[in-house]
């Protein structure tokens, strides 16, 4: 074979490898965002506090290849890697209420030990979510926040609900969040389900700051209930991801961009959460 013969050859071969890698990395990813399809673990809350190692192998089971941690059920960070790991799963993202501010040190510490990427300020009680001045407070604790954690290789981050589109003398407390907030040091967990119940619109928001929203939460909604801000954490409204009323194609379309990690959650479920978890994660990975 002379020389140039070789070298033909040897590009159709690099060729077939390429389109070889592509054609598996779009079967294992066989999804809208061709990301791993992650489950917050608050969907199975009740099983994983009884039975952790056993709830994580059948979260694993179903497919899943990444999950969001809703607390750490006072276990050592090391414990609740390795399970994870002996299951294929990471955890690249966790949640965390106000009261990690005093304690954001040791915080971050743990979450080093169980190499998360994101930490996520992602509840408000009644009480914390009164006033536009009450947020505003928290922009400064996030930028401070956010500074801190990126030292220890951490994004720092907020987890929406629908109480956050109230408004304030004309002023929308979310959007105050955003103004206030440095967009390197504090991204956005966006939760479509929570989001489109207040009237908003996912794709607006990510089409307006890209770049901002690097995970999505995924949650579907029941029809026959009207708009709301007012935080409605209960069973009624949600179903399994595909089976309500939220249009997912242009919302997928608006986060391939800039999204990295997308996680399912059904905060009640009115059957096994298993078999919801199972429900959502097949019409996601159907979807193109």
């Amino acid at each position: 074979m002379n020389l140039d013969n070789r070298r033909q050859f040897l590009n159709r071969v690099a060729r077939g490898v390429t389109g070889l890698a592509a054609l598996g990395r779009g079967s294992l990813h066989a999804n809208p965002l061709g990301l791993p399809i992650g489950l917050e673990l608050y969907t199975v809350r009740n099983q994983l506090e009884k039975d952790f190692a056993g709830t994580i192998k059948k979260v694993a089971a179903i497919g899943y290849k990444e999950v969001e941690l809703y607390a750490f059920l006072k276990k050592p960070a090391a414990e609740i890697r390795r399970t994870l790991a002996d299951n294929g799963l990471v955890c690249p993202v966790a949640h965390y209420d106000l009261t990690l501010e005093p304690r954001l040190a040791q915080e971050i510490d743990y979450a080093q030990q169980l190499g998360l990427k994101y930490m996520l300020v992602a509840w408000l009680t009644p009480e914390e979510r009164k006033s536009l001045d009450q947020y505003k407070r928290y922009a400064e604790f996030f930028n401070r926040a956010g500074a801190e954690t990126k030292k220890a290789g951490i994004q720092f981050g907020y987890h929406n609900h629908n109480f956050e589109f109230k408004t304030f003398h004309g002023v929308v407390a979310f959007d105050e969040l955003l103004r206030l907030t440095d967009p390197q040091l504090v991204k956005i967990e966006l939760d479509c389900f929570w989001m489109t119940w207040a009237g908003r619109d996912p794709v607006e928001y990510m089409k307006r700051d890209p770049g901002r929203y690097p995970i999505l939460h995924i949650k579907d909604r029941k029809p026959g209930y009207g708009l709301s801000t007012d935080v409605d954490d209960k069973p009624g409204p949600f179903i399994e991801v595909g089976h309500g009323i939220i249009n997912w194609k242009p919302i997928f379309a608006a986060a391939s961009a800039g999204v990295k990690h997308y996680f399912v959650e059904q905060d009640f479920c009115d059957r096994s959460p298993f078999e919801s978890a199972r429900m959502s994660y097949e019409y996601l990975k159907g979807l193109s």
